[in-house]
């Protein structure tokens, strides 16, 4: 064997160590943030206070219908961004690409802000139970297709996805249009600003065990499908030469990737808003960390996005409790200043 063989073995090892102690860390760390979701209420967090809630009369009440499925939630959202934000970083080979970069934010918002438009609109002529079921309803049927709506328009204006680089000039055009439209609609119908506001801000505090079927269901579909497309994404890593002299079909194989980024991120938006960072930020800790091939980079960087989101929903219930903080305002503070520090350090000489 000679020494650069062995050289290798050793950093295949190395890695391999790496990875299994991240691995345990996030097993950890996900345990350790659904206890603290449990345990954090109107009066923030208490893991007294958990163990007086379980033997209270509410307990079912509390804990079984409002923090349990927040909690789980939370990390259902997180996880859906973390997958996302794992594939577009791979399929753009740019480590600065998001969840978002397609149209699906504006495209979400805009379908938000139509709803509460119509619901604004619509208020002396229907019934206020019928509006109010508008805007619980309507608001995650609309924030989801519209998410699909924007990605569809981005995958019209580049012509499908051959080019990554006409698909991401096409996903900030869609973007900026969508935004604009978004904000003559908000004009017209000012009531429906607060609502906009909101959404943009993220919150998890209406997400109930019917969310979390459905965001489990996806997150479960999105892991079976994208783990097939680890070694094309591998393969992408080399660049497109490389991959197409290994019989690689890019423009189907790029396809199919865009429309499971799609669907992830139009899960979590809906349910969620839009929350800032997480599918930028988890796949960067995990290589980072524990480098390694797709397979385990986009396991990884859902349990790294569900465990950073918990995280961030516990910190926005408890800081200022009774009253709660936008968990998106907690996620973009955190996840900038996580950025702005790995920047600084890159460019310290």
């Amino acid at each position: 064997m000679t020494w650069l063989a062995h050289q290798g073995m050793l950093g295949e090892a190395s890695d391999a160590q790496r990875r299994r102690r991240l691995a345990g860390w996030l097993a950890i760390a996900l345990a350790l943030g659904l206890l603290a979701g449990l345990a954090t209420g109107a009066a923030g967090f208490s893991p007294r206070a958990l163990w007086a809630d379980l033997q209270g009369p509410d307990a079912a009440l509390l804990l079984g219908q409002i923090r349990a499925p927040r909690t789980l939630g939370a990390a259902l959202v997180g996880a859906l961004l973390g997958l996302a934000g794992a594939i577009a970083q791979g399929l753009f080979r740019n480590p600065l690409a998001d969840p978002y970069l397609l149209g699906s934010a504006s495209g979400g918002g805009l379908g938000v802000v139509l709803v509460l438009a119509a619901a604004a609109a619509g208020g002396g002529a229907i019934s206020l139970a019928t509006v109010a079921w508008i805007e619980r309803v309507g608001l995650v049927t609309a924030a989801f297709v519209g998410a699909l709506t924007g990605v569809a328009m981005t995958l019209s204006l580049a012509r499908g996805a051959v080019h990554t680089l006409r698909l991401l000039l096409a996903g900030v055009v869609v973007g900026v249009l969508l935004g604009a439209v978004s904000d003559l609609v908000t004009v017209a119908s000012p009531e429906a600003l607060r609502g906009k506001q909101a959404f943009l801000l993220g919150s998890t505090s209406f997400l109930g065990w019917d969310a979390l079927a459905l965001m489990a269901g996806g997150l479960l579909l999105l892991t079976v499908l994208v783990s097939r497309y680890a070694r094309a994404l591998d393969a992408l890593t080399l660049g497109e030469d490389s991959a197409r002299s290994l019989g690689l079909d890019l423009a189907r194989i790029r396809l199919a990737l865009v429309l499971m980024l799609s669907l992830g991120t139009a899960l979590a938006v809906s349910q969620a808003g839009l929350v800032a960072f997480v599918g930028l930020v988890a796949p960067h800790l995990v290589r980072r960390h524990a480098p390694g091939p797709h397979r385990w980079l986009l396991l990884a960087s859902a349990a790294m996005g569900a465990a950073l989101l918990l995280a961030a929903d516990v910190l926005a219930r408890a800081l200022v409790a009774p009253e709660e903080l936008p968990v998106g305002v907690v996620t973009a503070v955190l996840g900038g200043g996580y950025l702005f520090r790995l920047l600084r350090q890159r460019a310290t000489p």
